[in-house]
C-alpha cells in the first residue's frame, strides 16, 4: 500500500513490552512506571493477529521491539507466529542484548535473521553510566548471534561529552565482527531536557569528524536493512558505518515506509507526531477487517514529515512508543 506521498508502507515494527532491563539515558526517563498496572498490554495471539492483518494487506517486514522484547516470558511465541506469516521477507529484532547469548540459537529456530544491537560504548563504565547493563553480556550475545547466522547490526545514540571517546573503538569492533555500526542523533523521545546544543551532537558534524580522521566513501547503494540510516565505508578498518539524522537531514522522511504498533495496543503513523490510533476494540471483535481497516486507515493518515524540528513535546518516552 502506498501513503499520501507515494511512499510505499510495507513494515511494521511491534513493540512487544515498554518494560527494560536497563535505563538508557535516551529512551526511559527516571520514575518511569508505565507498565505497572499490567504485566503486558497485549497478548502474544493479539500481536500476532495484528501483524498477520499486516501481511494481507502487503507489509512484509516486521521487527519486534520494546522495551526490550527479550524480557517477555512468550517471545519466542511472538516470534514463531510471525515467523510463519506468509510472504515475510524479514523479521528482526531490536535489542539492548543482554539476554541475546541465551537466546540466539532460538530467535534462529523461531525464523527471526537479524538483530539490532544497541551498543553505545565500549568503555564497561561508561556502558554502565548510560545504560545501567553490563556490556561483557551485549558482547557476549552479539557473538551469539553471529554464531548462529542472524544478521547483526549495531546501533549507536550519539551523545556530546559522554560517549564520544568510544566512536573510534565501536568503529573498530564493527570492523572486526563484519556488523554495519549506525550511528544516531539524539531525538526528543525522552525528557525535553535531555536534547541540549551540549548533549546534541549532529551525524554531519560526526561524519565530518570522522572522514579527517580516514577518509569516509560513500555507500549510495548499500542497503543492509529496511530503516533511514545513509551508508558510508571507513577506508581505514573498512567498516560501514550508516548515519541516522532524523533532526539534521533535510529530506530524513522522503523513504520512510513504516509504521509502529505501541506496546499498549496503538498504531502509530509517524514516530515524530502524537497520532496514535487504537486496536483495542478491533482486537476485542475478532474482526481481521476491522484490524485491516484501521492499518489502512494508518497509512492513509501518514504524515509527510516529523515535527521533530518544532518545539516537539513528547507525551510519552521512547520505551513506551517503541524503539
Amino acid at each position: 500500500m502506498t501513503d499520501p506521498f507515494g511512499r510505499t508502507i510495507d513494515y511494521l515494527r511491534i513493540s512487544v513490552t515498554d518494560r527494560c532491563n536497563e535505563r538508557c539515558l535516551y529512551c526511559m526517563p527516571e520514575g518511569y512506571k508505565g507498565w505497572a498496572q499490567k504485566a503486558d498490554h497485549l497478548s502474544a495471539e493479539q500481536l500476532v493477529a495484528i501483524a498477520a492483518a499486516a501481511a494481507r494487506l502487503g507489509f512484509r517486514k516486521f521487527r519486534l521491539t520494546g522495551g526490550e522484547p527479550l524480557i517477555r516470558a512468550d517471545f519466542l511465541d511472538i516470534a514463531r507466529g510471525i515467523g510463519a506469516l506468509p510472504g515475510l521477507h524479514s523479521l528482526g529484532v531490536s535489542t539492548n542484548g543482554l539476554k541475546l547469548a541465551p537466546l540466539a540459537a532460538d530467535l534462529a529456530r523461531a525464523g527471526v535473521r537479524s538483530v539490532n544491537v544497541s551498543l553505545d560504548a565500549l568503555d564497561p563504565a561508561r556502558y554502565r553510566r548510560i545504560t545501567g547493563g553490563d556490556l561483557a553480556q551485549v558482547l557476549a550475545g552479539i557473538r551469539a548471534a553471529q554464531a548462529e547466522n542472524l544478521f547483526v547490526k549495531l546501533n549507536c545514540v550519539l551523545m556530546r561529552g559522554v560517549n564520544e571517546e568510544d566512536y573510534r573503538p565501536l568503529i573498530h569492533l564493527s570492523a572486526e565482527l563484519g556488523a554495519p555500526l549506525r550511528f544516531i542523533e539524539l531525538m526528543p523521545l525522552s525528557s525535553t531536557d535531555l536534547l541540549t546544543e551540549k548533549n546534541f551532537l549532529s551525524v554531519v558534524e560526526l561524519r565530518r569528524r570522522l572522514d579527517a580522521e580516514s577518509p569516509l566513501e560513500p555507500l549510495s547503494d548499500y542497503r543492509p536493512g529496511h530503516g533511514p540510516a545513509r551508508y558510508w565505508r571507513d577506508r581505514a578498518t573498512g567498516a560501514h558505518l550508516g548515519f541516522i539524522g532524523a533532526l539534521t537531514t533535510s529530506d530524513f522522511c522522503a523513504s520512510c515506509n513504516k509504521l509502529r504498533l505501541t506496546a499498549d495496543g496503538k498504531l502509530r503513523p509517524c514516530l515524530g507526531r502524537h497520532g496514535e490510533l487504537d486496536l483495542k476494540a478491533a482486537l476485542a471483535s475478532g474482526s481481521p477487517e476491522a484490524l485491516e481497516s484501521l492499518l489502512a486507515r494508518a497509512i492513509a493518515e501518514k504524515p509527510e514529515n516529523h515535527e521533530f524540528t518544532d518545539n516537539y513535546q513528547p507525551a510519552r518516552p521512547m520505551t513506551a512508543i517503541g524503539g
